[in-house]
């Protein structure tokens, strides 16, 4: 099930933040980790438009979306390849139709993902915040 965000889920939402991004970006500092994290709780959560999926009641994944940016894309570890990760994508096309956004070079496994929900790769920059690189990747639908 996907739902919308509500200002209770505020803790859980940065729980499974922390969980997939330490799963997906081990290359990060805990000192980037914990800014990134202050920045989520205490300014994107409220600005962005976020959706909830659930399993059995538990929430195990969202989706931001700031306009047709997606923000962030995250699932508990142990729910990758269930199809999750794609329905919440599929619900941000729905919303949207179309979308951009940013994954670390690093992060092979996201963009293998992204790029199996059609999204293109194009430019990459270096993010100064973290040192790493990032790549914009966008759908469009037909």
């Amino acid at each position: 099930m996907i739902r919308p965000y509500s200002p209770d889920d505020k803790t859980i939402v940065l729980s499974i933040w922390r969980e997939t991004s330490a799963f997906a970006h081990p290359f990060l500092t805990p000192e980037f980790t914990d800014q990134a994290e202050a920045m989520i709780r205490d300014v994107f959560l409220d600005m962005a438009e976020v959706w909830i999926a659930e399993q059995h009641k538990h929430s195990v994944g969202f989706i931001a979306l700031i306009g047709n940016e997606i923000g962030g894309l995250f699932l508990r570890p142990e729910y990758h390849g269930l199809g999750i990760g794609r329905a919440l994508m599929d619900h941000a096309l729905r919303q949207k139709g179309t979308l951009e956004l940013e994954v670390f070079t690093q992060n092979n496994a996201g963009r293998r993902f992204y790029r199996r929900c059609g999204f293109v790769e194009g430019a990459e920059r270096l993010d100064e915040a973290s040192g790493q690189k990032v790549m914009r990747m966008s759908f469009s639908n037909p």
